[in-house]
């Protein structure tokens, strides 16, 4: 029993740790693409970029509700305390999932769009800020008592490295969305986002060397994390790793790869999330609260284990089914013309 007590918040971690990847890699081009139809030119333009997204992006968001619903169940103390202390940047995420759904909705029936337009890229930047926000907090530390409830103020997730994270990880959306729309558009529209892709490789760049330097400064429990041996070697590793990606996703780019792009983003996500990780393990809520100290009991953990595990492979199968059967290019503004 103690051997469970030991390995199975371990499980459970990188089980949660796997579904918000997915969740960030497959709706993080979503968002992206949101945020971007804001510059769209014209309706036609428009048009083809909502219609990249119509038959996959509800799909993408179960992973969120799959992790919270994990999140609740394996580590019921962290699942209250994080959303007492982030229910500010959490409402922001809903409200612009809300927002931008009603929008993606509403502008196929509307004969005046603009408005809709609007609503479904501001829903998408107000979700991927609320996001962003709470990853901040979360890097930062959320203050709790001995028991692990939360004692600080509504405001705690506010801060300047917070907004840092959050503007950073607006760009790394625009990012994998640019590059999602160079796979799955052509001609004029295609050679747009090779432009946006390639600057917003730049400023996630620059926000994640900012981010690299800045965050043993701010927080000294990252400090004596990221110097501790022999982890000080992988993140030592980890920063050439990300300008390698970096430098290779531009050149992909420069190249007129359409696929590669997309590609070299999702190692550079996958990468970040490798290093988010290391930082923050053992903690389920840093530097607080250990994920042996908030998992549930055992048992509830290995039932939840067996469903969990009958259940990953399908909506793995089904997103990999999805993608499959609508992998062609997006030629016309057919949605809602």
């Amino acid at each position: 029993m103690e051997t469970l007590k030991y390995f199975l918040p371990q499980v459970w971690f990188v089980i949660l740790a796997l579904f918000l990847f997915l969740y960030v890699m497959l709706d993080g081009f979503d968002l992206g693409v949101g945020i971007l139809s804001i510059t769209s030119s014209d309706e036609k333009r428009r048009g083809i970029l909502m219609t990249s997204l119509s038959n996959i992006w509800d799909a993408n968001e179960t992973w969120l509700v799959l992790m919270a619903g994990g999140l609740f169940g394996a580590f019921p103390l962290a699942y209250g305390t994080i959303l007492t202390a982030l229910y500010i940047p959490i409402f922001l995420m809903v409200f612009g999932f809300t927002f931008r759904g009603v929008a993606f909705e509403f502008r196929e029936l509307s004969n005046r769009k603009i408005f809709w337009n609007l609503a479904f890229g501001i829903g998408s930047f107000t979700a991927a800020l609320g996001q962003g926000f709470a990853l901040g907090a979360v890097l930062e530390g959320i203050r709790v008592d001995e028991a692990g409830h939360f004692i600080g103020t509504t405001w705690d997730w506010l801060s300047i490295p917070a907004v840092l994270v959050a503007l950073t990880l607006i760009q790394g959306y625009v990012l994998i969305g640019s590059t999602y729309l160079v796979w799955k558009t052509t001609g004029e529209l295609q050679q747009t986002h090779y432009k946006t892709a390639k600057i917003a490789a730049w400023t996630t760049l620059l926000g994640a060397i900012f981010i690299t330097i800045s965050t043993p400064i701010f927080y000294e429990s990252v400090r004596s994390r990221l110097f501790q041996q022999p982890l000080v070697y992988i993140f030592a590793v980890i920063p050439v790793l990300g300008i390698w990606l970096i430098w290779q996703l531009l050149n992909s780019l420069n190249r007129k790869e359409e696929r590669a792009p997309f590609v070299w983003t999702i190692l550079l996500f996958l990468l970040t999330f490798i290093g988010l990780g290391l930082i923050v393990f053992p903690y389920i809520i840093p530097t607080q609260i250990t994920i042996y100290q908030a998992a549930a009991d055992p048992s509830s953990l290995v039932i939840m284990l067996i469903f969990i595990g009958f259940l990953i492979p399908v909506m793995l199968f089904y997103n990999l089914y999805q993608y499959i059967v609508f992998q062609g290019k997006v030629t016309g503004g057919e949605y809602g013309e």
